[in-house]
């Protein structure tokens, strides 16, 4: 039986997650409208929360984009939830909720950058460090040591207010 251990608590996910939005905020104040463009699943809802909190400390608009990739065979078809029309010329935000070998964030990134946009940035709520390709993390909530035999996993629960977070 494999040890379990809670790296993050609900509350801090929820300090973590705000203390990402403010920083958000602080690099885009000059932006009305931000696109937070979470992976599929768990990076999605990540993305959610991040564009929840940063509406509620910020002036700025969040736009939700799912962004889905075959993790499996990331050189297949990406799609997104937005047509690339919505994001030209916009600041991106690509999330998602572990930064494990980079290769799930690299086609992501990969795909925001077929079209001109006004800047392209990074966020994780975990950040692995076992990166096999150049993926720079521009907002994370925290950097794990971790062998790789070793596994994270995120379970957005309920805080103590009750939200989902």
């Amino acid at each position: 039986m494999t040890k379990k251990n809670i790296i993050l608590t609900n509350e801090q996910i929820v300090q973590k997650t705000r203390r990402i939005a403010f920083q958000i905020y602080e690099n885009n104040t000059s932006e009305k409208e931000v696109i937070l463009a979470g992976i599929e699943n768990k990076g999605y809802l990540f993305a959610e929360k991040i564009a929840l909190l940063l509406e509620e400390v910020s002036p700025l608009k969040a736009k939700l984009c799912k962004v889905k990739i075959d993790k499996k065979t990331p050189l297949s078809k990406i799609s997104t939830s937005l047509t690339s029309e919505e994001y030209q010329n916009k600041s991106v935000i690509v999330i998602d909720d572990v930064l494990n070998t980079g290769s799930t964030l690299i086609y992501g990134i990969k795909h925001f950058l077929e079209v001109p946009i006004k800047k392209l940035q990074t966020a994780v709520l975990v950040d692995r460090n076992h990166k096999n390709y150049p993926v720079k993390v521009d907002y994370k909530g925290i950097s794990l040591s971790t062998s790789l035999s070793e596994t994270v996993k995120v379970n957005f629960g309920k805080n103590s207010k009750g939200e989902l977070f």
